[in-house]
């Protein structure tokens, strides 16, 4: 996992909850006692847990000590904690686990996804959103910058470190071990002050490890001005300046 930095993601705070908003709407669960949030981050997918639900127990927890400090600043009354998901393994069962944003950078969802089905509840329910990588702009250009001859030794790791699969192998992998799953895709429009906003909202998230990789300041400032030079071809601006910046977020909600 790539070293977050609280500050830099939070600056897009409103176009990364929504997604979160989107999901937590669509559960059917008309009681939740117990919920947690895997990959909380700064805490404001699990205040959209609240909101929904505050008569639950709702916990989070993420794998990153600066984003965990700023959720716990946030709001004292839900139980952080850090861990991974890879390692997570309660004693308890949960009625929803939620996680926004977090799967794309889990390994392994063959194994993982059908062991978190089995500490829900009867009747609960398994919520996921992933950032929709597999047709996006965004990300294939990012790969192709990072396979240009100056950068593509450093780089081997972020170019397969995301995770993400086809919709298919999601409902292959769950439809024979859930009562009901619900599947879907949503393309969010966000509306950006220019083609270097869109880059700012990478460098919180998708952008991190490959900066990370590259040997100093240098290698990196350059990296970033090639997929800027990219990106303002694939997003040009509108008649009053701004630009529009589409991102596809792939859903699906199992229940046990």
């Amino acid at each position: 996992m790539p070293q977050w930095d609280s500050g830099q993601y939070t600056k897009f705070i409103n176009e990364r909850t929504q997604p979160a908003y989107d999901l937590a709407a669509s559960i059917s669960h008309t009681n939740p006692k117990k919920i947690i949030d895997i990959g909380c981050g700064p805490g404001n997918s699990t205040e959209v847990l609240l909101q929904n639900w505050p008569e639950a127990n709702i916990s989070g927890f993420d794998s990153s000590p600066e984003m965990l400090a700023q959720a716990k600043a946030s709001n004292s009354s839900i139980n952080w904690f850090e861990s991974c998901v890879e390692e997570w393994s309660p004693s308890e069962t949960f009625d929803i686990i939620f996680s926004n944003a977090v799967f794309q950078w889990v390994q392994e969802h063959k194994v993982v996804l059908p062991r978190l089905l089995n500490i829900l509840n009867d009747g609960g329910a398994l919520a996921i959103q992933m950032p929709a990588r597999y047709n996006s702009p965004l990300h294939k250009q990012l790969i192709e910058v990072a396979e240009m001859p100056e950068w593509v030794e450093y780089t081997g790791l972020p170019r397969t470190q995301l995770s993400l699969s086809e919709p298919s192998f999601y409902y292959d992998l769950l439809a024979p071990i859930t009562s009901r799953l619900d599947i879907w895709e949503t393309k969010y429009f966000h509306i950006m002050d220019d083609v270097q906003a869109i880059l700012e909202w990478f460098r919180g998230a998708g952008l991190r490890p490959f900066l990370e990789a590259l040997p100093d300041n240098q290698a990196r400032e350059s990296f970033e001005l090639e997929v800027l030079r990219k990106y303002s071809a694939t997003y040009p601006k509108q008649k009053n300046g701004k630009v529009l910046f589409p991102f596809n977020r792939f859903f699906f909600i199992g229940y046990k």
